[in-house]
């Protein structure tokens, strides 16, 4: 997923970006950043992104302070995976968020506490050991082209002097749909119907190839949300298939005795999405703002009138703010949303340790917790994350993604690759052979 050189750049980093500065520096900056509204939960994410464009305060580090800013337009660039620098609070931060949260009880009843100490206590379950093998469905409206992985950031991405395969999905879009002024993401997401979907067929042969385990994507950096969201109207449920495509996997993969897992993704969308505020550089359409400056009003008489574009793209923010208050409690009532909905055996995020600070380690003590309460007294859930220090390894299970362990480990672990791209590309199916351009099974 062509983040390979920021995972080890974050995995030496990620002790100390989350240790707490000396008391009385990080008070002094607490005390100021909260004057301002730092970190303060006073909206939520839905009126964040109804805000103008212009009235929005975002939050960025300037020298060894918190300060508030607002987008000019003029030096704005487009953010990328997303590199934010360890804040100066009490209590550290992880991804530019405080680990301290804003509001109280968000982890739930239980012995399990939002800190690392906390999670330490964790054993991991003995079905997890002994399943081996089980296989993930990482599928998205951005399959919808056929044209791989990272499809709804790259089509916003107009090429130069010298193409690159992220700058050819910009001209596969402009060739096979249009402008992404004119038809954006949001207007693939309506067409991921999936009128041939066979969930149970699709079931008996993954249980045929010996999969103990079934995972789906429930979202990945693109915002949409695979199951019917609570606090997400751009969700499966509503648009595109109309149905709840997790729900309709968990029953499928239950019904044949196997275990089920989740994979989220969403947290990156705050850095990873904001190409949809571009326009092109050059030639007729130079200027065109692409469909990610579209508001709710905007949507009056069009398919997607009553849904906000900025929820799913994102709003358009200075290269280097942090993500907000709001951002941060929409993706922690996401993801509460899908464990209570669904209650996976298996909760996958595809990042380095629990992202977002206050709001990843809220909801991993909120899911051992529930499901302490839910089995008689023993945690029976497995969370996934990235870039595990030797020191943390049994507070979750580390995962290599498509990669392996250098050494014998004390603590389980997990590794995942796919047989072609994370998002489906016609064009290895295709090539000639028995397997087309994909890996062969053995």
């Amino acid at each position: 997923m062509r983040r390979r050189h920021f995972f080890k750049l974050m995995a030496g980093t990620a002790a100390a970006a989350s240790l707490p500065l000396p008391g009385a520096a990080a008070d002094r900056m607490l005390a100021g950043s909260a004057r301002r509204g730092f970190d303060r939960d006073t909206y939520d994410y839905a009126q964040f992104c109804a805000t103008p464009e212009r009235e929005r305060v975002f939050y960025a580090l300037r020298g060894d302070e918190i300060a508030a800013q607002r987008l000019n337009e003029a030096g704005w660039r487009p953010t990328g995976w997303g590199h934010p620098p360890p804040l100066p609070v009490p209590g550290g931060s992880w991804d530019g968020v405080p680990l301290d949260a804003p509001l109280p009880g968000l982890a739930g009843q239980g012995p399990f506490a939002p800190t690392w100490d906390s999670l330490l206590h964790y054993e991991c379950p003995e079905w997890y050991r002994d399943a081996k093998f089980g296989i993930w469905n990482h599928w998205s409206p951005q399959c919808v082209p056929e044209d791989g992985d990272w499809y709804a950031r790259n089509m916003y991405i107009q090429g130069g002097a010298k193409p690159s395969a992220a700058t050819a999905q910009y001209d596969y879009q402009r060739a096979h749909y249009g402008h992404p002024s004119r038809f954006g993401y949001k207007d693939l997401c309506a067409q991921w119907t999936l009128l041939n979907w066979q969930p149970e067929e699709l079931m008996d042969l993954y249980v045929r190839a010996g999969a103990k385990l079934f995972l789906a994507l429930a979202n990945h950096h693109d915002g949409f949300d695979a199951w019917n969201s609570t606090h997400h109207p751009w969700n499966a449920h509503h648009i595109g298939p109309h149905r709840d495509v997790i729900g309709t996997w968990a029953q499928a993969a239950r019904e044949r005795g196997l275990r089920f897992g989740v994979t989220v993704h969403q947290a990156r969308n705050w850095w990873w999405f904001q190409t949809a505020h571009g326009a092109d550089e050059r030639g007729p359409y130079a200027g065109v703002p692409y469909d990610g400056h579209l508001t709710l009003a905007d949507g009056k008489g069009q398919w997607w009138e009553g849904y906000d574009p900025q929820q799913l793209y994102g709003p358009k923010h200075p290269f280097d703010a942090l993500p907000d208050v709001a951002y941060v409690k929409n993706f922690y009532d996401r993801t509460r949303d899908l464990i209570e909905q669904h209650d996976p055996d298996l909760l996958y995020f595809d990042n380095p340790l629990l992202p977002l600070g206050w709001g990843g380690m809220n909801i991993g003590a909120y899911y051992y917790n529930r499901s302490l309460a839910r089995h008689g007294g023993a945690v029976d859930a497995v969370m996934t994350v990235k870039n595990v220090p030797a020191r943390l390894e049994k507070a979750v299970v580390a995962d290599i993604e498509r990669g392996l362990s250098g050494q014998i480990r004390a603590h389980p672990w997990q590794s995942e690759t796919c047989l072609g791209d994370w998002h489906y590309l016609r064009a290895l199916y295709d090539q000639p052979g028995a397997f087309g351009g994909y890996m062969h099974p053995r």
